[in-house]
């Protein structure tokens, strides 16, 4: 690489915030994938004669998310990109300087026409928890349950509702939140996989939950004010459509007109609840009429005489119950509980019913964080506007339960379900009530939806299918998934059964409440730095209590529909973890792994390592990928589960000259070793060093590569060949495509194909020397010996550069992994006393063959003999060894007398591989090929390096003697002991 790529591997400048100098990518370099052609200029426009210090831009080092509003957040992901690289955020925390470059930090937060805390939180919850539990079922559940039952049922509820409200309040205080409410929360702590699904279904629930509120205000206006001939099914669907047009209209205005109806909607709620309180405390007692829709109350024996003939209803009659007005004696009466049955369905009730009731009724406690993007200070709204309505809205159905339990007695309570309207001094009080709230309700739902849908949008998870509901007005609105959402509204009012979808909707609304709680939880529990909520009254424990609680209350609602919507979640996760776009906000995921495999690795202790459990760990080391992809992938079967670790050495001068350097010259280099991780698909990690020879490198990367008791055991290294190697990158069918990538296919074949890689002879760069340059044989060498004597297995890999494996695996005439687990230096010792080499050698291609791509390829061990009359006998033990060591191959003896002669041949003793004669190697290597017309792969012992490095050229032309004209082979030495016959 040039010099000047040393500063940044983006086409970008450095700014400076509290003395600490970051880079910042110009707004050039826009959002495509890295060019490698683009790095030679990288620093051409930087100022570089003042000094290391470059100041361009004024961005801060720190950060905050939400200071994007909705209608800032598309212009600045394309303006802004952080660089992971240079030590930034990603470009998910865009930071969005003022012209008048005022810090980010010093910024309140504050959007100055947003809602306030009243009108923009607690007022949406408040109404949204009330529903029509407050005047339409709180007289039934208080005849059932007796008041003091119900005052445990609701605590219990609320408790339940309370837990997901101070994950809420932890997360909503933890950092700046733009639009998008529960969705923004959950898929910036949890990822786009988890929040995405979890959204689109928070979004769905919205949609039904509207539809039935608008279904419920119909209901409630065709029974008071239509007549007959206007109440059928098409009628109702007209004015349900009616309904939510006008609730279109509201929505459109924008979200000050939403606070300003809240506002209204609150006081006229307490207008009307004030009108009940009234009427307790000075109206008289008196008979109510027992409703005609309670045909179970109205019902009489056909003959008294013989009850067989069973009951008929008689509407001719008036039945009543007794309305006390305040009365102590009343209270003691409903003061236990006493089920019966629900009228309306006929169903008996019982504990868990009447706490579905009660718990369906007050579960709008997200209507204040579906507003985010509109509140001027959501941090500091959501948790204080919730809480205040969540404490509000309990004291007032505490309240409620007690005053009906007070004046009305249990035969009335149990047998009208409008109590509150027919014992009022005006009814009108209590419909308006019921109007008011309904119609509220509704509206939240709309702009929960259409929020949440246009941060979807936005996030582009779905791709282009949500694009149209990106688009917004210029006050912010997003008018296009307010459209959207209200044709959704329509379409579901179109295909009716309102009582099966309230169910599914209820349990879509609970799997959002136990979203927040597992992102709490997760947050809390990887002990992240920046998770810092200033709302400290929660725990990991209340995060576990919710989300047992949540799922638990899905169970108790159904656990048939609970089963479906969880079975409905998995398969979004599973669809937007494979196709949706990387989420450049972080994910859990990578906080929690880091967590765990933290502690795991202080588990795994080196001292408890048995032979039992051994696997290889390889360390690969790799000087030019253009040339070797094909052993990169090879060395991916090899690992059987273990580490595996591509090492590179960045041959530099040494760093001298501390003013001289700006930046780490890997930084730059790093990504493009990932992409091309990425993109060949195999499991490893990278380890890269700088030093001033390959050999102090390669030492470095040995001893340093890995962590804790996860250490490399084996080294790979590629064959030194007499020519360099041909670049097989650009014509490799191993890369494959990859969805997305910051680094497209194309800039890492050309990044790891140009100059840097190729050497040319005579123009060394004279500040550094030719980090291209080849190694001489004694540089080789010595990293041989050096990895030896380090006490690692050591494997040397020739004729790599042009395998195909998918090519040969196809091809039925190569189909064997051949061993040849000889010593060339002992060639006396031909029989099963196996020393821990030809064990390590034996396993290495044991593993590969059970490799799921070589299961194909069938395992061939050679055995060599001297004698004929051996052969059998050799044979015969040779599959007993098999057999006890469990590896499934064929076993085949070959006489090698015509190669040994060669050894004995005025020779009587030879201690050094480099001594070896070389017709003795000739002829082994001839044997060799003589067996190998239908090898894959072929795995040979490795002759030690010779003591005396000024041998190492012979020791080289040694091993391509006896590796000439083979396939793939790999020359193998291992030093541990690697295979155990016990239990």
């Amino acid at each position: 690489m040039n010099q000047s790529d040393s500063d940044t591997i983006f086409n970008g400048g450095v700014s400076s915030y509290g003395g600490i100098e970051i880079e910042t990518p110009s707004t050039s370099a826009g959002n495509g994938p890295m060019s490698a052609s683009s790095l030679n200029n990288a620093d051409s426009s930087a100022n570089v004669s003042g000094g290391p210090t470059k100041v361009v831009s004024h961005s801060p080092l720190i950060v905050d998310q939400a200071e994007l509003t909705s209608n800032h957040h598309h212009h600045l992901h394309n303006s802004v990109t952080n660089t992971a690289d240079a030590g930034i955020p990603a470009d998910g925390t865009d930071a969005y300087t003022s012209p008048d470059n005022r810090s980010t930090m010093n910024r309140d937060l504050r959007r100055p026409s947003g809602l306030s805390t009243l009108s923009g939180v607690f007022a949406p919850v408040a109404l949204s928890m009330f529903s029509v539990l407050l005047f339409l079922r709180m007289g039934f559940v208080v005849g059932q349950l007796g008041f003091l039952m119900t005052v445990v049922e609701l605590l219990l509820a609320y408790f339940i509702i309370l837990l997901t409200v101070l994950s809420l309040c932890a997360i909503s205080s933890n950092g700046a939140i733009e639009g998008g409410g529960v969705y923004y929360m959950i898929s910036r702590s949890l990822g786009p996989e988890f929040g995405g699904s979890i959204g689109l279904l928070f979004f769905i629930a919205n949609v039904f939950s509207c539809a039935l509120y608008v279904s419920g205000f119909t209901e409630a206006f065709m029974s008071n004010f239509a007549s007959g001939d206007l109440s059928n099914g098409s009628w109702k669907f007209f004015y349900c459509v009616c309904v939510s047009v006008v609730l279109l209209v509201l929505v459109l205005l924008g979200s000050g007109l939403f606070a300003k109806t809240a506002l209204i909607t609150f006081v006229v709620i307490g207008i009307c609840f004030g009108s009940f309180i009234a009427t307790v405390l000075f109206r008289s007692p008196m008979n109510i009429t027992v409703p005609v829709s309670n045909t179970y109350r109205y019902e009489v024996w056909v003959n008294e005489s013989d009850p067989s003939a069973g009951k008929e209803v008689d509407l001719n009659q008036t039945i009543t119950a007794n309305y006390t007005g305040f009365s102590f004696a009343t209270v003691k009466e409903n003061l236990f509980t006493n089920y019966t049955f629900d009228y309306t369905t006929g169903k008996k009730t019982d504990f868990a019913l009447m706490f579905a009731i009660i718990f369906s009724g007050v579960t709008g406690l997200m209507a204040g964080a579906n507003m985010s993007g509109e509140l001027a200070r959501p941090s500091v709204s959501i948790p204080r506007g919730t809480l205040n309505a969540v404490f509000t809205t309990l004291g007032v159905y505490i309240l409620a339960a007690f005053l009906v339990a007070a004046s009305c007695s249990n035969d009335l309570l149990q047998n009208d379900y409008g109590v509150m309207m027919d014992v009022n001094f005006s009814p009108l009080f209590i419909l308006v009530g019921i109007f008011a709230t309904t119609f509220f309700s509704s509206m939240s739902n709309l702009i929960g939806a259409s929020r949440v849908l246009n941060r979807l949008a936005h996030d582009k998870l779905f791709g282009a299918v949500l694009s149209p509901a990106a688009y917004e007005v210029s006050s912010g609105n997003p008018v296009a998934s307010v459209i959207i959402s209200w044709v959704c509204v329509v379409l579901v009012l179109l295909i009716g059964a309102m009582n099966k979808i309230a169910k599914i909707t209820s349990i879509f609304f609970l799997l959002s409440y136990m979203g927040v709680n597992i992102a709490t939880l997760a947050l809390e529990l990887t002990s992240a730095p920046n998770f810092r909520p200033t709302f400290k009254y929660f725990s990991w424990y209340t995060c576990a209590l919710g989300i047992v609680s949540t799922v638990t209350m899905m169970l108790v609602i159904d656990a048939a529909m609970s089963a479906i919507a969880i079975v409905i979640l998995m398969v979004l996760i599973m669809f937007l973890h494979y196709q949706a776009p990387p989420g450049s906000w972080g994910s859990i995921s990578q906080a929690l792994i880091y967590h765990q495999v933290r502690k795991y690795l202080l588990l795994l202790d080196s001292r408890k390592e048995h032979v039992k459990y051994w696997r290889p760990q390889v360390l690969l080391l790799v000087s030019r990928p253009a040339s070797c992809c094909p052993l990169i992938d090879f060395a991916n079967d090899l690992k059987k589960s273990g580490l595996y670790v591509i090492g590179h050495v960045h041959r530099e001068g040494t760093f001298n000259n501390s003013d001289a350097v700006t930046s780490d010259p890997l930084q730059k280099v790093y990504p493009f070793w990932l992409s091309l991780v990425d993109y060949l698909k195999v499991k490893s990690f990278v380890e890269l060093t700088i030093s001033p020879s390959v050999r102090h490198g390669v030492q470095q990367l040995i001893r340093l590569s890995g962590l804790g008791a996860m250490k490399p055991n084996t080294v790979v290294v590629g064959f030194h060949e007499t020519q360099r190697s041909e670049t097989t990158l650009n014509e490799t069918k191993l890369l494959k495509d990859l969805k997305y990538s910051k680094i497209g296919r194309n800039d890492v074949v050309e990044y790891f194909t140009n100059a840097d890689y190729i050497p040319n002879v005579g123009s060394a760069n004279e500040l550094h020397g030719n980090p291209t340059e080849r190694l001489d044989s004694e540089e080789y060498v010595s990293i041989l010996k050096d990895a030896l004597h380090l006490n690692k297995n050591l494997c040397v890999a020739r004729h790599f550069t042009f395998f195909d494996k998918d090519m040969v695996l196809k091809n039925l005439n190569k189909r064997y992994i051949d061993v040849w687990p000889v010593d060339l230096l002992k060639p006396d010792q031909t029989g099963l006393g196996w020393d821990n080499s030809c064990l390590f050698l034996l396993q290495l291609a044991c593993i590969l063959s059970m490799s799921s791509r070589w299961k194909s390829a069938t395992l061939r061990v050679f055995i060599c003999v001297n004698s004929l009359q051996d052969m059998h006998r050799r044979e015969r033990q040779l599959k007993e060894m098999l057999g006890h060591l469990r590896i499934k191959g064929k076993s085949i003896v070959v006489p090698w007398d015509h190669v040994v002669c060669h050894f004995t041949d005025g020779n009587a003793s030879v201690k050094d591989s480099a001594d070896l004669p070389r017709p003795y190697i000739s002829a082994m290597n001839e044997m060799v090929r003589r067996h190998c017309a239908d090898t894959a792969i072929c795995f040979m012992n490795l002759p030690l390096p010779p003591e005396d490095i000024a041998n190492s050229e012979q020791y080289l032309e040694l091993l391509r003697s006896l590796t000439g004209d083979l396939p793939p082979t790999l020359l193998v030495h291992g030093l541990s002991s690697v295979i155990s016959t016990a239990l």
